[in-house]
């Protein structure tokens, strides 16, 4: 089992990385949201020169904001810096583009997509319709300066549904998934991926890589879920879960998951006091990192349950032995607070070392 974290990207706590590195986490994952974060590519590459050995990447880079070759081009250059330290997670972008008021990319575009890009990555010849004209492109310097796409860069597909496995399986070497009960198992993951893998003609590599993002919280003894210490910790995290959810729900006429329903009222009037045409910046702006006025007090012990993994440090040890057994190979837990520097010590202390 990996153990990683996936940071939303501050230019200014680049000495975060050589911490992680330093407490024997395998990988950072960098968050890509250009109306919320730094630039990712501009932290990771600082991040690559202050590392060593951690294993660096977008978690996840966004298809709607960049064409297929400005993300090889960008990782290529940090393959550079990094060599074979690197990996591409890639997804639809909820966020960074619900920032700017646009959907994320539909499923069939994200297909398409990602077949460009993995065969730019292994330095193919791939069509390519660019404003609509399909025309044949490649990666022109590839290893004699600039760039490097030697070692080979894994691209991971950020897959929450059972359609973006399937695409996953087709054009990715591992997926980023959620775990129950927002997500499904890992196995059921995998079974889908492979799936999409057939229809494109080919088997799931042996090495086919699992990975899930989640919330992460770890009791004191005695302690409740949505103490105040935990909810400074994780507020953020278990209320962007709310965010994700508010926009598919009102697109669609859904009615929400669950575990939403006890508060969806409270949280729906709180962003219906924004004028409609900035509700996306409402619903989207303290992403990972703080709470509006009003959010704290829809936080429960339930709803903090629902959106992370809680335990004491057995507990979580064996619910992620659990997730290992089905398929799992990394989990990395997301921040966005300041707690991340405490919390990154004590999980390493009181889980990794121990698992």
């Amino acid at each position: 089992m990996r153990f990683s974290v996936c940071v939303m990207a501050d230019v200014d706590e680049i000495a975060f990385y050589p911490q992680v590195e330093s407490l024997g986490y395998d990988s950072a994952w960098v968050a890509d949201s250009q109306m919320l974060f730094s630039d990712c590519y501009a932290v990771l590459a600082l991040a690559a020169q202050r590392t060593t050995r951690l294993r660096l990447g977008p978690g996840v880079g966004i298809c709607g904001t960049r064409i297929p070759p400005v993300h090889v081009a960008a990782m290529a250059t940090l393959n550079r810096i990094a060599p074979g330290r690197v990996f591409l997670g890639m997804g639809t972008g909820n966020t960074a583009m619900r920032s700017i008021g646009a959907p994320p990319m539909r499923i069939a575009d994200y297909g398409e997509y990602l077949r460009v890009l993995r065969g730019l990555l292994r330095g193919d010849v791939v069509d390519y319709a660019y404003e609509g004209k399909p025309r044949p492109i490649k990666m022109l310097v590839r290893e004699k300066k600039y760039m490097s796409l030697e070692p080979r860069i894994p691209l991971y597909v950020s897959a929450f549904g059972p359609r973006a496995m399937e695409v996953g399986g087709r054009y990715g070497d591992g997926l980023v998934i959620a775990i129950p009960p927002r997500g499904l198992p890992p196995a059921e993951a995998v079974a889908l991926a492979s799936l999409g893998a057939r229809r494109d003609g080919r088997a799931l590599p042996a090495d086919f890589h699992v990975c899930a993002l989640t919330n992460i919280v770890l009791l004191e003894p005695g302690e409740k879920a949505d103490s105040e210490r935990i909810i400074r910790a994780v507020g953020p995290n278990v209320m962007a879960s709310v965010y994700y959810f508010y926009d598919t729900m009102h697109e669609r006429g859904l009615e929400p998951p669950p575990f939403l329903r006890r508060i969806w009222k409270r949280y729906v009037a709180l962003v219906e006091q924004t004028a409609p045409e900035h509700r996306h910046f409402r619903t989207h702006e303290g992403h990972y990192t703080y709470l509006h006025p009003g959010e704290a007090e829809l936080l429960d012990a339930d709803l903090v349950r629902d959106t992370c993994l809680v335990g004491s440090p057995d507990e979580v040890i064996e619910r992620i032995k659990e997730l290992e057994r089905g398929g799992l190979r990394e989990i990395m837990w997301a921040t966005g607070t300041d707690e991340k520097w405490p919390f990154s010590r004590a999980f390493a202390d009181r889980v990794m070392a121990r698992y």
